[in-house]
């Protein structure tokens, strides 16, 4: 089935937004009937994403501080270390994950 761009109009703000062919796509791989009623940064803000919009996150993510396993750098993780596996920072983590 081929999708063509739309443009739709967002519930919140009133702003036109375009729902691409490939957003649609992914719609539908992902079982989602309906359009988005909400443009990008709308659905940002309700999720209290602020990297993509959002602002006041009613829930801040618990963030705990560790040390790499690698480098030893003093870094946070947004999970409990449980001690049976290695904790890296950021740029270790890409390191190892770029590796596989």
């Amino acid at each position: 089935m081929a999708f063509a761009d739309k443009t739709l109009i967002c519930r919140d703000c009133g702003k036109e937004f375009v729902f691409s062919a490939g957003e649609q796509e992914f719609f539908r791989e992902k079982g989602f009937t309906h359009d988005p009623t909400r443009c990008p940064e709308c659905r940002a803000a309700r999720r209290g994403n602020p990297r993509q919009g959002g602002s006041d996150n009613p829930r801040p993510r618990r963030m705990y501080s560790v040390v790499c396993a690698d480098c030893g750098a003093q870094t946070e993780v947004p999970f409990e270390p449980r001690g049976d596996r290695p904790v890296y920072c950021r740029d270790c983590f890409e390191k190892h994950r770029n590796s596989r």
